[in-house]
């Protein structure tokens, strides 16, 4: 009754202020399509991402191939592409928002093959660094990865 009601924006709206405060980060130069998610501006303060980036914790375990990845901050928290392969065979483009030390910051290389966890019930893109996955089955998914991709020779 007294003062205005809040807008509330819309997913829309988020998508366009990022590309317009951020182009490098916008879905056009990440080369994804509409259906893809975009990057929050701060997950920190979001909390659909924080619950979101909870749920990928303990997510699926998946072999990510780095595509490439944009600094958002000087923290730096970076955004990763990965073309991921599951354990259950299907392969998706995935997006990990992580923040990392200077020092992991400097070994990223595309190509590079690094463990990620998804969440198979949602499957809607996002991904994250599976910093705590055992050696031994990250090297046996590898295993099973590269077992299913061997063509059979007759």
């Amino acid at each position: 009754m007294f003062g205005r009601k809040k807008k509330r924006t819309g997913l829309n709206d988020l998508d366009d202020l990022m590309a317009r405060l951020r182009p490098d980060l916008s879905r056009e130069s990440l080369g994804v399509g509409p259906g893809f998610p975009g990057v929050a501006p701060n997950p920190l303060l979001n909390g659909a991402a924080r619950k979101r980036d909870a749920e990928l914790r303990t997510g699926e375990l998946a072999l990510g191939v780095l595509v490439d990845w944009r600094e958002v901050n000087s923290n730096p928290r970076v955004v990763l592409m990965f073309d991921v392969e599951t354990a259950d065979g299907s392969s998706f483009r995935g997006i990990a928002d992580e923040d990392l030390t200077i020092t992991e910051l400097t070994r990223l290389a595309p190509g590079q093959t690094l463990p990620v966890r998804y969440r198979p019930a949602v499957m809607d893109h996002y991904v994250a660094l599976a910093r705590d996955a055992d050696p031994a089955r990250v090297r046996q998914l590898s295993d099973e990865i590269a077992s299913r991709e061997k063509p059979s020779g007759r």
